[in-house]
């Protein structure tokens, strides 16, 4: 199986050369502009990797770029968006929209994540895709299965929080890592199931306001929270009831929030077309700090929705040792493969190349 996929990203790499791409710099490895920096990843949704057989060798040499690139880029976090799968509950793919039933998907993912365990912490989102059959027709959804509390031990030692999935059990679809930076600055990494029910929003706020994280910078993962036009989202058209999508999370929780500074989310994307997977935007929270929102995807790079899963983009926020400047910059590791597509590595346009500053 390894030969197979490494023929089909050699064939990939080939047929890119004459691509139009985004645009480019001349190719340089990943480095720490400073090297008392420490790095956070972030992945967008791997859905479209793993609903083909033919895409999860990208996912998988994503992953280990990750894995041997932790000590050079002193990698201490790593977060995924959300949409680990394209459908949580189906036993008969359509061949169309993929040709990989639930089951291969979950494992796929939770495999090619599974080479990050004791290593490094990640956490990974739950999107739309994560729920129900197809999408969130419903609650239920596999995670758990595949991402039980106990599989990172990287993860296991920071968890500080974890609130009930619709199920009625404490899983890391809503939970929360304490974590301190080389630098002393005190973290805490808290994702949120999509489209929060209220109840969860509750907790995040009963936890946030706990005595003992009153200190901390608080990073935000939920799935669906920033459009391309820098807008949080209003409103969704799905099934499920009890939904808070962006605007909501930001009214209920992170602007009456004192420590909340960052938010990540996924989620949006449109064929081929960068500028649509991505948003950004600042806001001051009611106790005046600024609080950094980016939306991160990469989905339907490389062919549409149907295509290669997203050209294997990925972006390194690298945290300098000053304590609040953050550099981002968006890289992938596919193309970074061959010596015939390297030049194509980074994407430089300035909505995928920029840096902020925390408070």
């Amino acid at each position: 199986m390894k030969k197979v996929y490494q023929y089909l990203i050699v064939a990939f790499l080939v047929t890119v050369v004459q691509q139009p791409v985004q645009a480019q710099k001349k190719y340089e490895a990943p480095k720490l502009s400073n090297p008392n920096s420490w790095s956070l990843i972030l992945v967008p949704d791997t859905q479209n990797y793993v609903k083909y057989q033919r895409n999860q060798g990208t996912l998988d040499l994503m992953t280990a770029w990750i894995s041997e690139n932790i000590d050079s880029l002193n990698i201490k976090m790593v977060l995924c968006t959300g949409d680990l799968v394209e459908q949580n509950d189906m036993i008969v793919p359509d061949g169309k929209n993929g040709n990989q039933t639930s089951r291969e998907q979950w494992l796929a993912v939770s495999r090619m994540f599974g080479r990050l365990d004791g290593q490094v912490p990640y956490i990974l989102a739950t999107g739309n895709h994560d729920y129900g059959y197809k999408k969130v027709e419903h609650r239920g959804s596999n995670y758990n299965t595949y991402f039980p509390a106990h599989k990172n031990q990287a993860n296991y030692k920071l968890l500080s929080a974890a609130g009930k999935n619709a199920e009625g059990h404490p899983s890391l679809e809503n939970s929360a890592l304490d974590f301190t930076a080389p630098d002393g600055r005190k973290f805490l990494f808290m994702t949120l199931e999509f489209a929060p029910r209220d109840t969860i929003v509750q907790w995040a706020k009963d936890v946030v306001d706990e005595e003992k994280f009153k200190d901390h910078t608080i990073a935000l993962l939920t799935h669906s929270y920033l459009n391309s036009k820098n807008q949080r989202i209003k409103k969704e058209n799905y099934p499920i009831k009890d939904g808070n999508y962006g605007e909501a999370v930001w009214q209920k929780l992170v602007e009456p929030a004192k420590n909340i500074q960052l938010v990540f989310s996924g989620h949006i994307g449109g064929a081929d077309d960068f500028k649509a997977h991505v948003g950004f935007k600042e806001d001051k929270n009611k106790a005046g700090k600024k609080v950094s929102q980016m939306a991160f995807n990469a989905q339907a790079m490389g062919g549409g929705w149907q295509g290669n899963g997203g050209d294997g983009w990925l972006r390194i926020l690298e945290f300098l040792p000053d304590g609040k400047t953050v550099q981002v910059h968006t890289f992938s590791p596919l193309f970074a493969a061959s010596p015939a597509t390297k030049h194509l590595a980074w994407s430089t346009e300035t909505f995928n190349d920029f840096s902020f500053s925390l408070d």
